[in-house]
């Protein structure tokens, strides 16, 4: 099929998005971008809006040139449609299969357009040629006593109301968890005016020597890490912020919201050590031990995924279902250059290239350099076994249904049941407003070592066929039919141009 009578879907508008964008578009196919936020750049490169810029926006950006060049020539360019707030809820699987494998075109993708609380959304269908999945990842933050009081942040929280809104989530601030992500989130608190008590990292000294030494010379493709870290530092030392390895909050307290924390020793294995605690007063913690991938639509177009749950990718960024690309977080926790490099290898087959053209020579490069950064960032900094020593009996485990710790398990124990689907009935645990998006990968990880044979069902708490709330008469609504391969005529013009923004 000749690129100019592709069409191309790429749902989610961060680094790997944008750059899939872009590079379907250099090959002449039609590109339509969805994004759930009312701006572009995803997590990353959240920034204030447009009503409110501020001249020194890239002084809280990593790569804000480059999210500039992206997202204005995306903006300005006619073969590209953009819908800001639109929540995919749906993808149906292509009906043609070849040995379980989908063939042909995607099924069709279903969207709502508008105010995620609002009414009057549009219904929207969709058949592209190819779909590029860039759904990126949320913080997973574990479980400890008091973590459910009002005060506690993730990490990409705290980072978005400063990037987004210029706003501290407190003033005396303790940072806590484990990985490099740790350190912008300080820095972001520390710009907004917030005095950042420490930062306190649960792995040991020998794990990121073991994680990051071996084979110093594979980092060289990626100094502009060296770079990021020493600014970092450098903001470390004038704010005066202490870090701390093999530390971790094990506690928060408070009444109504957290006025102080715990922070212990822990092993390595990030089990709590008896008498090394130490009580900080607070009115903030923010806690991030790394990420998460967004997985509920990959898994509902019938993608593959790795034993560690990740979307499953070949050369050209295609997973198992035909026509269907991922590029970005959900194929592996990387950073904002993996995400760039898979995004323009995306979307460029997608648009009809291959793997192997010329073109995607430095891109092919840059993938391998932060696919091993990557592997070293997890084996540095990845989650240790021994992190349920800091839960108590009480410890809510789930906070969207106030589950505790020994409800779960005597529930498991009870029922004796090996069904995370069972055991969620009964005690309700992932049901709540985040569908488990918090609490899922941690309940199946307790469930899974308390019970003979974990967990049973092959039931995953990624897995929401119905990935978005959506309301019934939305449901019953008919949507507008085709959108990305008739054009924005058949969709409401008004709706369109508010969400698509100035040019």
């Amino acid at each position: 099929m000749n690129a100019s009578n592709i069409q191309v879907l790429v749902i989610g508008a961060g680094p790997a998005g944008l750059a899939a964008a872009r590079a379907a578009r250099a090959r002449g196919a039609s590109v339509t971008l969805l994004d759930s936020s009312d701006q572009l750049g995803g997590q990353f490169w959240r920034h204030l809006p447009p009503e409110r810029p501020s001249a020194e926006e890239r002084m809280l950006h990593h790569g804000w040139a480059t999210f500039r060049e992206l997202s204005e020539t995306l903006e300005a360019d006619d073969g590209c449609q953009i819908f800001r707030g639109a929540q995919v809820w749906a993808i149906e699987r292509s009906p043609e299969r070849v040995d379980g494998t989908a063939v042909g075109l995607p099924g069709a993708v279903h969207v709502v357009v508008g105010e995620p609380d609002g009414v009057g959304r549009q219904r929207l269908a969709l058949r592209p040629n190819a779909i590029v999945l860039a759904t990126g990842a949320h913080d997973r933050t574990l479980p400890f006593p008091g973590w459910d009081l009002p005060g506690v942040f993730t990490g990409g929280a705290a980072q978005a109301l400063a990037k987004g809104e210029r706003l501290a989530v407190g003033r005396r601030v303790v940072v806590a968890g484990a990985g490099p992500f740790l350190l912008p989130v300080a820095a972001a608190l520390a710009t907004t005016g917030a005095t950042v008590l420490g930062v306190f990292e649960a792995n040991r000294a020998a794990a990121l020597v073991r994680g990051w030494l071996p084979n110093p010379w594979e980092l060289v493709g990626a100094a502009n890490k060296g770079t990021e870290l020493a600014g970092y530092l450098a903001g470390h030392l004038r704010h005066r912020i202490p870090y701390r390895l093999g530390r971790a909050v094990v506690a928060a307290h408070g009444s109504d919201r957290v006025e102080s924390v715990t922070i212990a020793s822990v092993a390595a294995d990030w089990a709590p050590i008896p008498g090394t605690e130490q009580r900080i007063e607070v009115d903030a913690v923010c806690v991030s031990h790394g990420f998460t991938p967004r997985l509920e639509l990959a898994i509902a177009a019938g993608c593959a995924l790795t034993a560690d749950r990740f979307v499953k990718v070949d050369d050209g960024q295609g997973t198992s279902v035909s026509s269907v690309f991922a590029a970005g977080e959900i194929t592996g926790i990387g950073g904002v250059d993996l995400a760039l490099a898979e995004g323009r290898v995306a979307g460029h087959v997608a648009a009809g290239g291959t793997a192997s053209d010329r073109e995607l020579r430095q891109d092919r490069r840059r993938r391998r350099t932060f696919r091993g950064f990557a592997a070293r960032l997890e084996a540095a900094h990845g989650i240790r076994s021994g992190w349920p020593g800091m839960l108590t009996d009480g410890t809510i485990v789930c906070r969207c249904e106030e589950v505790s710790f020994s409800a779960l398990c005597g529930a498991a124990e009870s029922t004796g049941s090996r069904s995370l689907r069972s055991l969620k009935l009964s005690t309700r645990v992932g049901l709540g407003i985040c569908q488990g998006r918090v609490c899922g990968r941690t309940v199946e990880e307790l469930l899974g070592r308390r019970l003979v044979g974990g967990l049973g069902d092959g039931v995953t708490a990624d897995r929401r066929p119905i990935a978005a709330p959506i309301r019934l008469g939305e449901l019953a609504a008919d949507p507008v039919a085709d959108v990305a391969t008739s054009g924005v005529d058949e969709f409401d013009q008004r709706n369109s141009e508010s969400t698509r923004g100035p040019t």
